[in-house]
């Protein structure tokens, strides 16, 4: 296979229904609307969540959509997703699609020096070792089962595509999934396997999810010692706010919309997912002019 070929866009799941779906942190946010959107295309969705009463919620609510289960599930410990994978190949005899949507932050912006280890171990938890076990966990099967397949990373423009100065944990745990995702596709690729990986960047505005809150699901033993300097956005209406006042434009994306993006892209079979690639494009331009000629290349902030 040429390297031409191999990169081009194409699909290997143009209909995901009847198909079987894993997404985890799937009871909210962006995670529940790619769950709405699969449910929508008829798909079977597993979703999977570590807080109870939000997934039984999330359960409810789109039951009436289609077939649709929810599992307790802690991604940052391997053993637990190993028994997921066997519980929806037991029950499902396959999976299709595997969403490693799951994600925290470090419980906010600050300096570099001013994280502590705890704010680290937790978000590569989560965010890295997360989408490692999910994949160490349902690739294997998925290649073994000779059927068509597809795993979704979730990334962030914050870090995927450039480091953020002020959210240093958060930006380097997600340079670190599109990092590996893309070593993944293309030794998907060059096993010949008709299974694709993707990489997932929430886009096209502001994003109201449970990441702004993410501290309410942080384990005891990995609090912080220390408390959390002063940041002057928090909450997501802080950040609203405060990109208001600094004149800057506050258009808020429709997470459900963003989950049927997500699955269009993953349909057209592409391995960027994201709005706004021409911005990125000129971003990385710029980032790469700055590399080549040895200099620190222009700092990227949340927006």
């Amino acid at each position: 296979m040429s390297q031409e070929s191999s990169t081009a866009v194409s699909s290997v799941l143009p209909d995901v229904r009847g198909r079987v779906a894993v997404v985890t942190g799937g009871a909210n946010g962006v995670g529940k609307g790619i769950c709405r959107a699969l449910l929508e295309q008829g798909a079977r969705v597993v979703i999977v969540d570590i807080e109870q009463s939000v997934l039984d919620a999330a359960v409810a609510e789109l039951s009436r959509l289609g077939e649709v289960e929810g599992r307790i599930v802690d991604v940052s410990d391997n053993d637990a997703v190993e028994a997921l994978a066997d519980h929806v190949y037991d029950t499902y005899g396959a999976c299709h699609l595997l969403f490693n949507n799951a994600g925290v932050t470090s419980g906010g912006g600050g300096k570099p020096w001013e994280q502590e280890p705890n704010d680290w171990r937790w978000c590569f938890n989560v965010n890295v070792f997360g989408v490692v076990w999910g994949s160490l966990a349902f690739v294997p099967r998925m290649l073994a089962s000779g059927e068509p397949g597809v795993v979704v990373n979730t990334s962030s423009g914050d870090g995927g595509f450039a480091p953020v100065p002020f959210a240093s944990v958060y930006a380097s745990s997600k340079a670190a999934v599109s990092c590996f995702t893309e070593a993944l596709a293309n030794q998907l690729i060059a096993e010949g396997s008709v299974v694709r990986a993707a990489v997932f960047y929430p886009s096209g505005g502001l994003l109201d999810t449970g990441l702004w809150t993410a501290g309410r699901n942080r384990p005891t033993e990995l609090q912080r010692v220390k408390p959390r300097p002063p940041a002057p956005a928090t909450t997501f209406e802080d950040f609203k706010r405060y990109l208001a006042d600094q004149g800057r434009e506050v258009a808020v994306m429709d997470l459900d919309e963003l989950g049927r993006f997500c699955v269009e892209g993953v349909t057209e079979g592409r391995f960027i997912i994201g709005h706004g690639m021409e911005d990125v494009r000129a971003m990385l331009h710029r980032r790469a002019d700055a590399i080549g000629d040895c200099r620190l290349p222009e700092a990227h902030f949340e927006d």
